[in-house]
C-alpha cells in the first residue's frame, strides 16, 4: 500500500496540479467541447499548442496573449501571489490582507507573465475584474471588506483561493470563513460564495481518508443558496459517470439554469453576473462534477475539466487543486508538470514549500490561542474533567 501523501506533499500537489490544470485549459477556454473537439481532431488527452498557432499575437479575441504549450494563466498567477502574502503574514489573512499587500504587489513588482512572454507588471496581465481590486483599494481607499460589493459576480475570486484551503488543511469551516472574508474585498454575492466554498473543498481533501464523495459532501454542507444548488444538481448528474466523454452535456445541461452567461460563453446573457442569491459560478460545480466522473484521479479529473471548454482554465485550476491535495505531487503527471514549469519559467515547487512553512506556522499559532481560550473559558466558568 502507498504510504499517505503528507501535508507537505497535498500543498504541493494542490498547487502544481492547480498550475498544470490552468495550462492546459488557457489553450481552449473559451470554446465548446465541439469546437475544441474540431479544432484538435478529438478530445484534448495533454498540453496543446494556442488555438490560433503562430496568430496568436493578433487572433482575435483573445490577442495579445500566448496561451497554450503549457503557459499558465492569470489563475495562477493570482494564486502564486496570494502565497507571497501569506508569506509576509505568516497567519490567517482578511480583506485587509488585500488591500494591504496583494494589490502592492500587483502593481508594484514586475514579474515574468508567460502569456505575454515578458516581464511586466501583473496589473498588465489580469482582467477588468481583478483591476477592481485595485481600483477600489488603492485609488478608492474603499474598506476593504466592501469593496467587492459592485464588481462583476464570476470566478474571480475563487480561482486563486487554493492556498487558503492547504493553509486550514482538513478544517474546511475554517478555510470557508477565511475565504469569504479575504473575497469579500473582491467580490459579492455567488462570486464571493465561490471562494469560500472551493477553500473548503481544498481543505476537505487534505484530510485523512478523504476522497472525492466526502469533498463534495462537505462543499454542499458549507454552501448557500445557488451555489449549493448547483453543486447538488451537478453532482447528481455526475452520477453513474467515470467517462468525461459521456458527462460533458450532463453537467452542463445541470449546471445551465444556475449560470448566468448563457449558451454563448463569448457572448454573455444581459443578466450575466449580476448578483444574486440563486445562481452560482459555473466553474466550481462543474469542477466538483469531474471530480466525482474522475473519481478523483487527476489526469481523467483534469482532462475531463479542460475538455468541458467555456472557462475552462478555471474549472481545471479547481479540479487540478482539489485533486492533487487529495492525492499529493504523485498525481500529477510529471512530464507535464515539467513542460508547465519551463514552458512558464516558473519554479511550481517554490510557492509550496513556502505555504508549507506558512501553515505550520499558523497551526502553532491556533494552537497556542485555542489554549488560551480554553484557560479563560474554564477560569469564567469552570467545566467539569478540565483543570483550572
Amino acid at each position: 500500500m502507498a504510504p499517505k501523501p503528507t501535508l507537505e506533499d497535498r500543498i504541493t500537489g494542490s498547487l502544481v496540479g492547480a498550475a498544470v490544470g490552468d495550462a492546459l485549459g488557457g489553450a481552449v477556454e473559451g470554446y465548446s467541447p465541439d469546437r475544441i473537439a474540431e479544432r484538435h481532431g478529438g478530445r484534448v488527452t495533454g498540453i496543446v499548442g494556442p488555438w490560433n498557432g503562430d496568430a496568436w499575437r493578433t487572433a482575435r479575441p483573445i490577442a495579445p496573449y500566448h496561451k497554450g504549450d503549457g503557459h499558465v494563466t492569470d489563475d495562477t498567477l493570482m494564486t502564486h501571489a496570494l502565497v507571497r502574502v501569506y508569506d509576509t503574514v505568516r497567519d490567517h489573512l482578511d480583506a485587509y490582507a488585500v488591500a494591504d499587500h496583494l494589490v502592492p504587489d500587483l502593481i508594484s513588482t514586475p514579474r515574468w507573465i508567460p502569456e505575454l512572454e515578458a516581464e511586466a507588471l501583473p496589473l498588465q496581465r489580469i482582467f477588468l475584474a481583478e483591476k477592481w481590486l485595485v481600483a477600489r483599494l488603492h485609488y478608492g481607499h474603499v474598506d476593504p471588506r466592501e469593496a467587492g460589493t459592485g464588481n462583476i459576480v464570476n470566478c474571480g475570486a475563487a480561482m486563486y483561493m487554493a492556498p487558503v484551503g492547504l493553509v486550514n488543511a482538513a478544517n474546511p469551516e475554517r478555510a470557508y470563513a477565511e475565504a469569504l472574508d479575504i473575497a469579500g474585498a473582491h467580490q459579492s454575492s455567488y462570486g464571493r460564495e465561490a471562494a469560500g466554498v472551493f477553500a473548503a473543498a481544498v481543505a476537505a481533501a487534505c484530510a485523512p481518508g478523504a476522497d472525492p464523495a466526502s469533498v463534495v459532501g462537505t462543499a454542499l454542507d458549507l454552501a448557500k443558496d445557488g451555489t449549493r444548488s448547483a453543486i447538488e444538481a451537478v453532482a447528481e448528474a455526475a452520477a453513474g459517470h467515470t467517462d468525461f466523454e459521456s458527462a460533458l452535456r450532463p453537467l452542463r445541461e445541470a449546471v445551465a439554469p444556475f449560470d448566468t452567461v448563457g449558451p454563448d460563453y463569448r457572448s454573455p446573457s444581459l443578466g450575466a453576473r449580476r448578483p444574486s442569491r440563486l445562481h452560482a459560478v459555473e466553474e466550481l460545480p462543474v469542477a466538483l462534477g469531474m471530480l466525482l466522473v474522475g473519481e478523483g484521479d487527476y489526469r481523467r479529473t483534469v482532462l475531463g475539466a479542460v475538455n468541458y471548454g467555456r472557462d475552462c482554465d478555471s474549472i481545471a485550476t479547481m479540479a487540478g487543486a482539489i485533486a492533487g491535495a487529495l492525492h499529493g505531487e504523485a498525481a500529477v503527471p510529471a512530464v507535464w508538470a515539467k513542460q508547465v514549469a519551463e514552458a512558464s519559467r516558473l519554479d511550481l515547487h517554490a510557492p509550496a514549500a513556502v505555504l508549507a512553512e506558512v501553515a505550520h506556522e499558523v497551526f502553532m499559532r491556533d494552537t497556542a490561542r485555542r489554549r488560551a481560550h480554553e484557560r479563560a473559558f474554564v477560569a469564567l466558568s469552570p467545566v467539569p474533567g478540565v483543570p483550572r
